[in-house]
Order: structure tokens, then C-alpha cells, then sequence
């Protein structure tokens, strides 16, 4: 694979290992990115991981996957439940997406029920914890090895 799989952050995630060990896990972002590195190596592929707390920043990144990746999983954070301007630019990106989450937003509080990132996703791992990262790039490796540009705009 010539291009890269993107590994987009949202808010708060920052904080893993600190913020909320009972819902998030006890490990942080880099000891997640590090491990998504040695998966992605392992399969041949580039990686770019990156996390921000600014929601147009991720919007910027996301538009950036939609032209360089082979695959993108996004762990958009709250802005999963809010940003409408999110789902917008997901609908941009022609190669798979995964939508990921450590916890399950649907078993958390009501206003974690509203979604839009999955409408606009090819897949979605939720609850695993950081084993979810782990398998979403599995998946996404898989699904770039076997999938077609796909066209969400129609």
C-alpha cells in the first residue's frame, strides 16, 4: 500500500491513562500510538496518528485523510456527538473508515446516544478499550488491502 492509514483524535484523549481509568483504561495515547506503529510496520503501511482538542483542526485532518489514506479510524471523542461539521467531511473520505471509541457510547449517558460519525463510516469498534485500536487497524489494513473507492456524496 502506497498511502498511509490515518489515526485521527479528538478531544480529551489526550488524557488517557489519567482521565477516567474506570471507563478509558489505564493506557495513554502514546502507549496506544506506539502500538498501532509496530501494527502498521508489521504490515507495510505508514502511519499518521495525531489527537487535537480543536474540533475545526480535526475537520482540517480528516479533509487531509481524504486525499493522502488508505484507510482512516477516528476516535472523534464528544465531537462524535456534536459535530455536524465532522460528519460532513467524513463524508468526503472515498476509502474505508473505522469509527472508533474505548468505551460503549450506547450503554452511557443519553447524549452519547446522538452519532454522527457512524452514518458516515464504513465500520465501527466501540467498548474494547485500547485493544479497540489493536483492531481497527487490523480491520483497516484488511479493508484497504480489498475495497474500492466509495463515493458517500450520492
Amino acid at each position: 500500500m502506497s498511502k498511509m492509514l490515518y489515526i485521527l483524535n479528538g478531544p480529551n484523549l489526550n488524557r488517557l491513562g489519567t482521565r477516567e481509568p474506570e471507563v478509558y483504561g489505564s493506557a495513554s495515547l502514546a502507549e496506544i500510538e506506539g502500538q498501532c506503529a509496530k501494527l502498521a510496520q508489521a504490515n507495510g503501511i505508514s502511519l499518521v496518528f495525531r489527537q487535537t482538542n480543536a474540533e475545526g483542526e480535526l475537520v482540517d485532518w480528516v479533509q487531509e485523510a481524504a486525499d493522502k489514506a488508505c484507510a482512516l479510524i477516528l476516535n472523534g471523542g464528544a465531537y462524535t456527538h456534536t459535530s455536524i461539521a465532522l460528519h460532513d467531511a467524513l463524508r468526503l473520505v472515498a476509502v474505508p473508515v473505522i469509527e472508533l471509541h474505548l468505551s460503549n457510547p450506547a450503554a452511557r449517558e443519553a447524549f452519547r446516544q446522538v452519532n454522527y460519525v457512524a452514518p458516515a463510516a464504513t465500520a465501527s469498534i466501540c467498548g474494547f478499550g485500547a485493544m479497540g485500536y489493536d483492531m481497527a487497524v487490523t480491520a483497516a489494513v484488511h479493508l484497504a488491502k480489498i475495497s474500492k473507492p466509495i463515493n458517500k456524496t450520492s
